[in-house]
């Protein structure tokens, strides 16, 4: 498998490491498309995201793993990057502590996890191919 560097054009690279909204692409197990904005992390190979076990982009992700992030430039919103992949792993998160990181990341500083930690998990993503404008 290619290397992400191999994948992602460098010149829109760094809209994975900002912290902006993107748009997160699933498929129902009826075969229609749901998109949610949605937080995320990158770790320079993997889009992380986090999610709780029991919501429908979950169900959608344990149907299809297929899915697909797009994120705006803010400094230029004709400009944009697609990455689309598959959904890798799935790690349990019943502390809060990815959810935690990302508020913080995002502008919300916390170190309060989410009710609903127990039911947690970091979605991880592996990026397959990236289209941009």
């Amino acid at each position: 498998m290619p290397h992400v560097d191999d994948i992602v054009p460098a010149d829109r690279r760094h809209l994975l490491e900002l912290p902006v909204y993107a748009h997160l692409g699933t498929i129902r197990p009826n075969d229609t498309v749901q998109v949610n904005p949605m937080w995320f992390e990158f770790d320079g190979e993997h889009v992380r995201f986090t999610h709780t076990n029991y919501r429908q982009k979950y169900r959608n992700l344990q149907h299809n793993p297929s899915m697909s992030l797009s994120i705006l430039d803010p400094d230029s919103p004709f400009r944009y990057l697609e990455v689309a992949g598959k959904l890798v792993d799935v790690v349990p998160d019943p502390e809060g502590a990815f959810y935690v990181r990302l508020q913080n990341r995002y502008g919300n500083p916390s170190s309060t996890p989410p009710r609903d930690k127990e039911d947690r998990v970091i979605l991880v993503m592996a990026i397959d191919r990236a289209t941009r404008q």
